[in-house]
């Protein structure tokens, strides 16, 4: 039946689909974090105490906002793909680090957790053909 087969010709484009729509969702989360100053990227960024990392909280904390923000529109573009992955992989983890220890419960931290194994899939995934790392860095034929 023609509706159950597999049809991997689309799965690009659901790449496509997907990539643009979690990276604007994650472009307006992340921006407002990243205009918000010193004072909220130190904010954000105190969650990395919860792992060793006590120093430079408003560093961590405009990494987290740069990731959200310039990785969300990385990520819809399908530039430097793995690398936003990655980092964006990296903040929902500490998300979902911060949410746990603070006693949040499964409906305050799922959200987090659930961005995470969406990028972690994605990293394997990888862009699809409709990306600027496929316009940018084909990959290379193989000879065999």
């Amino acid at each position: 039946m023609a509706l159950f087969e597999n049809r991997y010709k689309t799965h690009d484009l659901g790449l496509l689909i997907l990539r643009v729509g979690i990276g604007v969702m994650f472009t307006i989360h992340g921006y407002p974090k990243l205009i918000g100053g010193p004072e909220a990227w130190a904010k954000v960024g105190s969650t990395m105490k919860l792992v060793g990392l006590d120093f430079a909280p408003a560093f961590w904390g405009l990494l987290a906002a740069i990731a959200e923000a310039v990785g969300g529109q990385l990520l819809a573009i399908g530039l430097f793909f793995r690398l936003a992955c990655a980092l964006l992989l990296g903040t929902m983890l500490m998300a979902t680090i911060q949410h746990v220890s603070s006693g949040d419960g499964f409906q305050v931290y799922s959200h987090a957790l659930e961005a995470a194994f969406l990028f972690m899939g994605l990293l394997f995934a990888g862009p699809g053909r409709y990306s600027l790392d496929q316009v940018l860095f084909p990959a290379r034929r193989r000879l065999y």
